[in-house]
């Protein structure tokens, strides 16, 4: 008889920077109040005192992630900006190759769109190659949150429901559009499909819930 295999220790978490979690909390306070903050605000908000406070906006101010402004108070500065133009790149390169098949598939225009306050920006649009007519979509393109398939699909995640929402004429005349939330927690964001006239609804659904359940895995957890 083998002996038993010898005790294991178990499994150390992870050391955490209790510093960098402040910090990382601070710019999601600044995020929320984009008209700015004080030091005595944000200290009272997070239950710190305003020593440890000015400890961790010294090092956003210093890497322009914070921004203070002539009466004192505080927001979200240019380097916040830089990053999440270089995250929206990342995301659209991931996100081009599953657009890509989800076009081809439905022969509908198909799109990414993220949530940017309360509006939905298209972050990557990719066209039918085989289609006479497909709807021409603009990368960039915003809309608020309430109109359209895209933006509605956000909000319907919000709500807790991950269904397909259909559009019809809302943002383009004669355009028809379906789209579902992406299930992920890193980012607010739904993949859609875009054409002129109806399509058959039944034969859309499944390609479009692949595509977004491919980009929450492409994205990360």
């Amino acid at each position: 008889m083998l002996p038993p295999p010898p005790d294991r220790p178990p499994k150390r978490a992870p050391e955490r920077s209790s510093a960098l979690d402040r910090g990382l909390a601070v710019l999601a306070l600044l995020a929320d109040h984009p008209e700015g903050l004080t030091v005595s605000e944000l200290a009272g908000r997070m239950s710190l005192s305003r020593p440890v406070v000015y400890r961790l906006l010294a090092s956003l101010l210093d890497h322009g992630y914070a921004r203070r402004s002539g009466d004192g108070r505080v927001s979200i500065g240019p380097g916040v900006l830089r990053l999440s133009q270089r995250a929206q790149s990342q995301v659209r390169r991931v996100a081009v190759p599953i657009l890509r098949r989800l076009a081809e598939a439905t022969g509908a225009t198909a799109h990414l769109s993220l949530a940017d306050g309360d509006e939905a920006v298209a972050v990557a649009v990719v066209e039918p190659s085989w289609t006479d007519f497909h709807v021409a979509y603009r990368t960039g393109s915003r809309h608020p949150l309430e109109r359209g398939a895209a933006g509605r699909a956000i909000l319907a995640a919000r709500g807790g429901r991950m269904t397909a929402v259909e559009s019809s004429g809302e943002l383009q005349p004669g355009a028809w559009g379906l789209a579902v939330a992406v299930p992920s927690a890193l980012l607010e964001a739904s993949v859609g499909v875009v054409a002129l006239g109806t399509l058959d609804q039944t034969a859309v659904v499944d390609p479009l819930q692949q595509a977004a359940t491919a980009l929450a895995r492409a994205i990360g957890p």
